[in-house]
């Protein structure tokens, strides 16, 4: 037996619809799973892509700016053996500036519908016996402050410790919990970062990989913890950064 497959399992992805998000999608389903692709829009590229390969997937519309329309959209999806928490948005403004308004709305998607999704998921697979995979994505700015982004830093520093409580209460059921926190990696979030470059160069400066990081990279990490290889890891917040941290 491969412990890297996850062949028949049921696996949510939200954020699915490109970057990151896809790239997760893409590499649960090449190991085995059936993906449900979730977005604000529809995920039809993501699903195609992995039609396309010999994979199963389908869409589901969800907005999680309403952190409770996440729930909903779950327990609409049958039984779920994985979930991957990947939405999420950043309000980039000083913090003399950074609206009220703004910090609402990255928390309500960046950890608000992450704390309920993981809630439902972890009823549903304590009712089923059969345990279950939450990788949360975190952030390098669960570790350190950043600039511009109080409302963001404070959501990741949050996913981290969601991760780690649940992890604690979980792991007795089978339920893992462990998150992922991406360096930078070349997506439409940091396509400004890339374009400024001043910035860049400063970023690449201090990556002792000396590239941007890759959807794929963050892939691979999420894989690995979703499956039986990472049976006896939990409540690990995994940095995939070039080795940025260690810096």
């Amino acid at each position: 037996m491969d412990a890297f497959r996850i062949d028949g399992k049921r696996a949510l992805v939200t954020g699915a619809n490109t970057g990151i998000g896809q790239a997760i999608a893409v590499g649960l389903a090449e190991r085995g799973a059936h993906v449900i692709a979730a977005g604000r829009r529809a995920c039809d590229e993501t699903v195609e892509t992995i039609k396309a390969a010999g994979g199963s997937a389908e869409t589901l519309l969800v907005d999680l700016s309403d952190p409770h329309a996440g729930v909903a959209a779950l327990e609409s999806c049958g039984p779920l053996d994985i979930l991957v928490n990947n939405a999420g948005i950043i309000r980039r403004e000083d913090s003399v500036q950074h609206s009220e308004l703004d910090w609402d709305e990255v928390m309500n998607v960046n950890l608000k519908a992450v704390f309920l999704l993981c809630q439902a998921f972890g009823k549903q697979a304590i009712a089923r016996g059969e345990g279950g995979r939450i990788v949360n994505i975190a952030s390098l700015l669960s570790f350190q402050g950043g600039i511009r982004v109080p409302g963001y830093t404070a959501s990741k520093h949050g996913v981290a410790g969601l991760t780690k409580i649940f992890a604690n209460e979980w792991a007795p059921q089978g339920i893992t919990v462990n998150a992922v926190a991406p360096g930078y990696i070349a997506t439409n979030n940091t396509e400004a970062l890339r374009a400024d470059e001043d910035r860049s160069r400063q970023i690449l400066e201090r990556i002792p990989a000396g590239r941007w990081g890759e959807p794929e990279d963050i892939a691979g990490a999420v894989c690995f913890l979703a499956s039986p290889a990472a049976k006896y890891v939990t409540g690990a917040v995994l940095n995939v950064d070039g080795g940025w941290l260690a810096r």
